[in-house]
């Protein structure tokens, strides 16, 4: 009997995801950082298997972030629009992209990170 994942434990595995791809990090990496098979990250990653407390704080540390950003704002949140993950993939397509996103969550004071986001969009062509 095969089980869906459970939409916050596909939530949670597209964030580990998404994070990692920004950090440039492969599954075998972040495999290596948690002594765990890279089978093991694919299967986190695609919610099919559940992660620990003990583990997603594990994953969360690798990653350089808190556990709780790895959850919903809100239980009743919905997943990343799919242009959000286009505009994901893109940005870290570049060296400097994927160093932007490695860092921006490691910045504390959000009045920082509120006016680094607001220069970035000012210095965007407009679409």
């Amino acid at each position: 009997m095969s089980r869906s994942p459970d939409a916050i434990d596909a939530l949670v595995g597209r964030r580990i995801g998404e994070r990692r791809s920004a950090m440039g990090l492969s599954q075998t990496a972040l495999s290596q950082r948690l002594g765990v098979s890279p089978q093991q990250v694919q299967k986190y990653e695609a919610g099919a298997n559940r992660i620990s407390a003990s583990r997603l704080n594990d994953i969360a540390t690798a990653l350089g972030i808190a556990p709780g950003s790895l959850f919903p704002d809100r239980p009743s949140a919905a997943p990343p629009d799919i242009d959000d993950l286009a505009n994901l993939r893109f940005m870290t397509a570049t060296a400097e992209g994927r160093a932007v996103a490695a860092a921006f969550p490691l910045i504390r004071d959000r009045g920082l990170r509120q006016a680094l986001a607001r220069i970035t969009e000012a210095l965007a062509p407009a679409s």
